[in-house]
This record gives structure tokens, sequence and C-alpha cells, in this order.
């Protein structure tokens, strides 16, 4: 599949992307960031601000001056991980604006007994919304109506939000034009993330807001692009195990040909929660719950 990698990020400064939407780069670029986390500002005199983004006063004195003589009525937040929530407590404290959306951070599963996570940190274990929403909630907030959608994988607690009225869906870290979604147990499951894509296939919206990288006009053929990647993922998993591949480390070594040693933390998470999915089917056998650093094999 192809991914768009253009991207100029405009750091400081809200860019119009769409009818009343702008959006605001914060400064926090990295491997798992791309140019930094995108923050939508919703509306022209009382706005929503969709994902605020890390707890840097700088981006929140950007959001704060580009909103400057209107009203925030409300804050975003579609879910838990540093780079996108952590700064609706200080841009509450400037605005008193609520916070509202996903619940607050949990895993897609327990931790197996001895089981570390290697994720843990890029958690947002103090976030709390003051209205949480569910799936197919509607609110009128600011100028505008948002439905709420539930799009677990990527995270438990994670959301997109439907902009009611228009083609527009912020689709937060579900779908992104410049790279897949991380997926990674136990707080993210492949099988909720794949589920989530084929819930978005039934959605009318096509022009997609990430939070990262630019927009997807045409998102929809992209969301089947992601679906049928994950499966040939998926297939490729089951040919290292059927070509004598144990463990994760040479699975990776396998499917991943070539990959930049920075992201190999990332696609040993991805391989792992692909197995995690296969031993949930009966497909793959593993002594025990799946671990990072289990045995794998091919059910008989």
């Amino acid at each position: 599949m192809r991914h768009t990698v253009e991207f100029d990020p405009h750091y400081g400064n809200a860019v119009e992307v769409a009818d009343g939407v702008r959006r605001l780069t914060a400064k926090n670029p990295g491997p798992f960031t791309f140019h930094g986390t995108n923050t939508y500002l919703v509306g022209t005199q009382n706005i929503v601000v969709v994902d605020p983004g890390p707890d840097d006063p700088a981006h929140v004195d950007a959001i704060m001056k580009a909103v400057a003589g209107a009203h925030i009525a409300a804050i975003f937040v579609s879910h838990t991980h540093m780079d996108h929530s952590p700064a609706a407590r200080r841009l509450q404290e400037k605005s008193g604006a609520p916070i509202v959306g996903c619940g607050p951070h949990s895993a897609a599963r327990d931790l197996a007994i001895g089981e570390d996570n290697l994720l843990d940190a890029s958690a947002d274990k103090t976030y709390s919304p003051d209205q949480l929403l569910t799936d197919g909630n509607r609110v009128v907030l600011g100028d505008a109506e948002f439905e709420a959608l539930d799009t677990p994988g990527h995270t438990a607690n994670h959301m997109c939000f439907a902009l009611t009225g228009t083609n527009i869906l912020f689709s937060a870290d579900h779908v992104m034009a410049w790279s897949t979604s991380i997926v990674a147990p136990p707080d993210g499951s492949m099988n909720a993330y794949m589920m989530s894509l084929e819930k978005l296939i039934l959605r009318p919206e096509t022009h997609y807001l990430p939070g990262h990288g630019t927009d997807l006009q045409n998102a929809l053929p992209y969301v089947e692009d992601l679906i049928d990647h994950r499966k040939k993922r998926e297939a490729a998993v089951v040919s290292a195990l059927s070509a004598g591949a144990k463990k994760i480390p040479q699975i990776v070594d396998h499917v991943y040909v070539g990959l930049n040693p920075k992201l190999k933390t990332a696609a040993s998470l991805s391989v792992f929660a692909q197995l995690e999915w296969l031993v949930d089917k009966g497909e793959v056998i593993t002594d025990g719950p799946p671990r990072l650093d289990g045995l794998y094999r091919i059910a008989d």
C-alpha cells in the first residue's frame, strides 16, 4: 500500500484544512509521531479543540493564540497517549472548557503473570474527562454537532469523531495517511483494530483528518488497503511460522526485511498483536497466554 509522507507542519500556525476546521501541529516529531501531533480547531466563535496534544506549553500557547477572541466550548480527546491527551489539563486551566471524549486509559486485556507492558510510559494515566462519550453519542458543542465512534485497536479506548452534516471524520491514530497505526498488546488488540476498520467502511465519511500527517481526501479505498495490508501481514507471519520461525524476533526478520532498527520494537509488538489474534482464532498455538518471549507454532 502507498502512504503519503509529504507534509508541512507549519509549526505554530493554524492551517485551514476544511470549511471551519483548522489544523495546528505540535512540535513533537519522532518515529511514532511523524512531524508531530495534529490538533484541530473546529468552528469560528465557539470552538471545539480536537486532541490538544502533548503537555507542551508552547503548543498550548499556540492554540490559545489561534482562538484569540473566540470561546473554547470543549476539548475533545480521542485516546490517552502522551502525544494526544496531556495538554487537555493545561488548556482547561487557561480556557475553563470541559474535557470530553474517550474514557480513562485501560488495556485491551490484563497482563499475564510476569509480563511487562513495553508501552506503559506512553499512556496518560492521569486523564479524566468531564464528559465521557460512548459509541453513537451525538453532542452539539460549539458551532458543530459531533458523533462519537468507538474504534478500539490502537488503544482500547480509542475514539473517532464524525462532524455531523459533513464528510469529515477525525480519525486520530486509527487511520493515518503517513503510516499504519501501531497495534501493541496489551493496550491494543489486532482483532479490535480490524473490526474498527470494517466499521469505518460502512460509514459515509470520506475526508479523514488524522492525528499525524496530512489528511485523506478519499479515505475509504485507503481503509480497504489497510485491511488488506494487515491480512497480508498475517499471512506473512503464518509463512514465517511454517518456515520454522518460533520466536517473535525470528518472525520479524522474516516479515520485515530491511527494517529500520529504530522500528524493531514496534515491529515486534505488531507481530505480537498478529500472533495474539491467531492464537485467539485457534490457528496458532503457544504454551500459556501469548507473550513477547513465547514460542509459537502452527496449530495441527
